[in-house]
């Protein structure tokens, strides 16, 4: 069964539809979910994404998400995305605004939540194959590394919430 993806605008209005592997192909602007998943210390979950992945195969990541399918609500995939790639359910989710990244791999408008869980993680659907919990300093000082892969979506993510107060995020910026 093909995965139908929620094209949009710039602004994240849903304009059509199309299959996974023709908004990869012609790089067409899709909606996705981003999801951060935190600890009561204030840790972040990274994870580093599996070889086979379709889009910045094995690039670390401090997010859970993935494209929104036609006509899903952004908290019903995020929820989706969050139990598919850590395993994590039931955890409420914080809206954290949106975020759009285009480059000429991908073009992107993210729905953005923050999740609190001190339970397990697991990788059930086997798109990621690592992670662990960082502070935010320790976030901050491996994104400066320019050696280090991470994908360029969540990154503009932390940057935009660091930059405007967003919690603590700015924290990134101390490591």
């Amino acid at each position: 069964m093909p995965e139908i993806v929620a094209l949009v605008d710039p602004e994240g209005a849903v304009t059509g539809s199309s299959e996974r592997y023709v908004v990869r192909r012609d790089n067409l602007r899709h909606a996705a979910t981003a999801v951060l998943l935190r600890n009561s210390a204030g840790q972040i979950f990274v994870h580093r994404r599996s070889p086979t992945k379709d889009w910045a195969p094995g690039c670390h990541d401090a997010a859970a998400g993935g494209m929104l399918l036609y006509g899903e609500d952004p908290r019903s995939s995020a929820a989706r995305e969050l139990a598919e790639e850590l395993g994590v359910t039931g955890a409420p989710l914080e809206p954290l605004g949106t975020n759009r990244y285009e480059d000429d791999t991908t073009r992107v408008f993210e729905h953005c939540f923050e999740a609190q869980w001190d339970g397990p993680v697991c990788y059930p659907d086997a798109e990621v194959v690592w992670g662990c919990w960082m502070t935010l300093p320790e976030l901050g000082g491996r994104l400066r590394d320019p050696g280090w892969s991470f994908v360029p979506d969540t990154r503009t993510l932390l940057d935009r919430l660091a930059s405007t107060g967003v919690r603590d995020y700015a924290e990134i910026t101390r490591g």
